[in-house]
């Protein structure tokens, strides 16, 4: 499992330097940034071109065995991404990560999911782009919606990513929440 994680880490390190040329310090955007805040989406289209390298570093995450276990479904129609996120405007993406299982108790692919979700949100961030995580729609999405989206056979949604733009003068993200000190989780030996 520690080497499992810390290929995690070296490989969203790695993704990040991808977007160094467009971002001055891209390790800023997990040590100093959380999500982007909910009313700063505007509405506006995400070149094609930009939504393709997002979601190629959601391919190239991390995954156990390299099995690679999530399917990408890209949600660009309005009143089907207001099902899932209310508030959602024209332009903005959502991502669906899904994988095979429940989604609750499929926990090696939920983790590798984990890995895609966050290698998506930080590279729209990188990029300048709003990005937000949500987990809570999961369980109504999987019971309502799986057939719409087109999920693979077998699959269940394990979270979605947000993607869109935001207001101008407007930061893509907001800091981020309170966290416990890191004296209290990190022993070091």
């Amino acid at each position: 499992m520690r080497k499992l994680v810390l290929f995690a880490i070296f490989t969203l390190v790695c993704t990040l330097c991808l977007f160094a040329q467009q971002t001055p310090d891209p390790t800023g955007i997990i040590t100093s940034h959380y999500a982007t805040p909910r009313n700063s989406f505007v509405a506006g289209a995400i070149p094609k071109a930009d939504l393709d390298r997002i979601l190629h570093a959601g391919v190239r995450a991390p995954s156990a065995r390299n099995l690679q276990p999530w399917h990408f479904t890209v949600v660009q129609n309005l009143n089907l991404a207001r099902k899932m996120v209310s508030d959602t405007v024209e332009g903005n993406v959502l991502i669906v990560i899904s994988a095979e299982g429940d989604g609750k108790t499929n926990n090696v692919q939920i983790l590798d999911c984990a890995l895609a979700t966050q290698s998506i949100n930080l590279a729209a961030l990188a990029m300048g782009y709003g990005a937000r995580i949500y987990t809570a729609p999961m369980d109504s999405l999987n019971k309502n919606l799986k057939g719409e989206l087109g999920l693979p056979r077998g699959h269940s949604a394990v979270a979605l990513v947000r993607v869109g733009k935001v207001a101008q003068g407007t930061d893509a993200v907001s800091a981020p929440s309170s966290r416990k000190a890191a004296d209290t989780m990190i022993t070091w030996k």
